[in-house]
């Protein structure tokens, strides 16, 4: 039976899914990266590779989020997709007909417009962390509640309380000053949750026409009272995938099954790669006034990548 991998390296987690030709998930992994992006490679693929049945066929690679290169020359992807498409993709696959494609993951926020299975709009937000999932981590260590247990809290009240959520550091102040006003807590985590939806749609919804379907994909998507918020704020039905926290990789891993279906063959090198040396460097090139900044790449002694160039000085000529 032949399968194809999806790897999504984000700056909090590194997803790995592994899907047939039918779209049937054999292995979906969740990894936190913890700024160890290719130890945390690694150890997925280990753990992929111990999973699937041993009759399965890695037909096809690809590689998507903030460290796509590093993962796609690692792996030798077939393809090397940015995460708009790779989660426009996936979402087109379990909703077919969707238009919308809210996206919150641990440090950035996303949106996607679609009309008729195409991207038309989308926009993205990395610089407050207001609108994303490390602010809830960070809120909910504060209070000594489990993140599992937001989403909970969060339907369990019935009158949200108003925080200021444009930035983290008003949020937090204002949250402490609502509790010291003696409210309670789950109207305080319910009060997060709709500061952290306005945030998202007064920034990265910002003049979107969001209309339904509407897929909330993302780790954050998991949060019962961040989807009720979503649904209250648009008055429109929120849909959340199964695999919801792993999109971006069931993405890439299709759009590796389309390339591998034009090429004939894959470039993938296989489940080995977890034996092998890996280690990064950079230097800056004094070629030109740019001065780009280049990141490399080795595999034992070996440089198989580069990146950061303006021009093709450094390109890697297999």
């Amino acid at each position: 039976m032949k399968a194809y991998l999806g790897i999504d390296v984000g700056s909090v987690s590194t997803n790995i899914v592994v899907q047939d030709e039918a779209g049937k998930i054999h292995a979906g992994i969740y990894l936190r990266t913890m700024g160890r992006p290719i130890d945390a490679l690694l150890t997925g693929m280990r753990e992929v590779g111990a999973c699937i049945p041993p009759d399965l066929e890695i037909a096809g690679a690809g590689a998507t989020g903030s460290g796509r290169y590093l993962a796609g020359v690692m792996i030798d992807a077939d393809v090397i997709k940015n995460e708009i498409t790779a989660h426009a993709v996936a979402a087109s696959m379990l909703v077919p007909d969707v238009q919308t494609v809210l996206e919150i993951g641990g440090q950035d926020s996303k949106i996607i417009i679609m009309r008729n299975g195409i991207v038309t709009d989308f926009a993205m937000n990395t610089v407050c962390a207001a609108g994303t999932g490390s602010f809830l981590d960070q809120q909910a260590s504060r209070l000594n509640i489990p993140i599992t247990d937001f989403g909970e809290l969060a339907h369990s009240s019935g009158a949200p309380v108003r925080i200021a959520g444009r930035c983290t550091v008003f949020a937090e102040s204002d949250m402490i000053h609502k509790q010291q006003m003696g409210h309670r807590l789950p109207d305080i985590i319910n009060g997060l949750c709709e500061a952290l939806v306005r945030n998202y749609l007064n920034n990265v919804g910002k003049g979107k026409e969001i209309l339904s379907p509407v897929v909330f994909q993302g780790g954050v998507a998991a949060n019962k009272g961040i989807k009720a918020a979503f649904e209250r704020c648009l008055n429109l039905t929120v849909i959340v995938p199964e695999y919801h926290n792993i999109m971006g990789a069931i993405g890439v891993a299709q759009l590796a099954k389309e390339e591998v279906q034009k090429t004939g063959c894959t470039k993938f090198k296989g489940f080995h790669i977890t034996g092998l040396s890996y280690r990064t460097g950079s230097f800056e090139c004094g070629g030109c006034p740019n001065a780009c900044e280049i990141a490399e790449i080795y595999e034992g002694d070996r440089v198989i990548g580069r990146w950061g160039a303006r021009c093709q000085r450094w390109d890697i000529i297999n």
